[in-house]
């Protein structure tokens, strides 16, 4: 796991949301009753910036951003809130206009490259098809685009390796390759789940610093979903903390990481080591498990793991669900008064 430091990455711009989810809910009927998912969530993302989408594994942070893909299996689950996209709204809209964005507008980089990409055709075919569905070029055109983008992610010898087969190519590589035909038709928004996670230390830093990179070129924004926090100290400008369905906090990549008030998000940054830190104070992971999604707790999701509750009275935290701000800025959920989560938090880095 990457130690926590953090790259001056820019500051989040306010004002140009082109993405913006608002009280969505999703919901799976299983055999045992109904998975909430994602409860009541809302977020914005502006062009050109990159938003951290943190949380244990559960929180609901793919859920989501399969809803934006409209990726859900619509006879088991069910979507409510709204989800707009350049003006158009997605939740409920119809399979051609989805089909029309996926892979042209709104992009996916997957986790584990060697599933996500065919064992049967080359990486040139793969690539090629995406750019060929939604621009409507010839298989020639196709084929140099191809090689272009794989050039441009810094895949060497492009014009041989497009005709190379997914098993051919390292773990870096192959992620290179997803990164290539997620970008290759110029995608205003990327979606990258887990993308590092397979990856050693190496191969991550470079994979990071090529999507910074080519955001950089082409002004694309990226919702990155992670439980590396270190990732998103280095490549975020905003950050979402989502915790059992429910965003728990959110604002900029430095008031998140650098002050935060929720007490989940001291918990994250308590099990993950700090570089200045000393190595003989032991890393302190958050106590207990997550709840079921099938029955969560009332009032605070987070409530039955919560070192501070009794600091406002433990009927409050267990009884009514805070809310996160709706105002912009860095807000959280949580019923601890400001002055009490400066006093905590600085007493949890003088700990440290």
């Amino acid at each position: 796991m990457t130690a926590v430091t953090f790259t001056e990455t820019g500051p989040g711009r306010r004002g140009d949301s082109f993405l913006s989810v608002q009280d969505l809910h999703v919901s799976f009927s299983t055999e045992d009753g109904v998975v909430k998912a994602v409860d009541g969530l809302s977020f914005e993302v502006e062009k050109g910036t990159t938003l951290g989408i943190v949380g244990e594994s559960g929180s609901g942070k793919s859920v989501t951003n399969l809803a934006i893909l409209g990726l859900h299996n619509s006879e088991h689950a069910e979507i409510g809130g709204e989800i707009w996209f350049e003006d158009q709204e997605l939740v409920g809209a119809s399979r051609g206009t989805l089909e029309r964005l996926r892979g042209n507008r709104i992009a996916m980089i997957f986790q584990d490259p060697l599933t996500a990409l065919s064992p049967f055709h080359t990486i040139g075919r793969q690539i090629g098809e995406v750019y060929r569905k939604h621009k409507g070029t010839s298989k020639r055109e196709a084929r140099d685009r191809a090689i272009e983008m794989l050039e441009r992610v810094g895949i060497p010898n492009a014009k041989v390796r497009v005709d190379d087969y997914p098993h051919h190519f390292s773990g870096g590589m192959r992620q290179r390759v997803m990164i290539a035909m997620a970008l290759v038709c110029d995608p205003a928004l990327v979606i990258a789940d887990e993308p590092t996670t397979a990856l050693d230390v190496t191969v991550q830093a470079q994979i990071l610093d090529l999507l910074k990179d080519l955001q950089d070129q082409m002004g694309t924004s990226i919702i990155l979903i992670t439980h590396d926090l270190g990732v998103v100290a280095q490549t975020a400008h905003n950050v979402l903390v989502m915790y059992a369905g429910r965003a728990v906090e959110r604002g900029t990549v430095r008031e998140v990481l650098g002050t935060p008030r929720h007490p989940y998000t001291w918990g994250l940054l308590s099990s993950v080591p700090r570089l200045g830190s000393s190595v003989d104070v032991p890393l302190k992971p958050v106590r207990g498990t997550p709840p079921s999604l099938l029955n969560p707790p009332p009032g605070c999701r987070f409530h039955p793991r919560c070192d501070y509750r009794n600091l406002v009275g433990p009927d409050l935290c267990s009884t009514e669900q805070p809310e996160l701000s709706p105002e912009r800025g860095h807000g959280d959920a949580c019923y601890l008064t400001l002055q009490q989560k400066q006093e905590i938090h600085t007493q949890l880095m003088e700990g440290r």
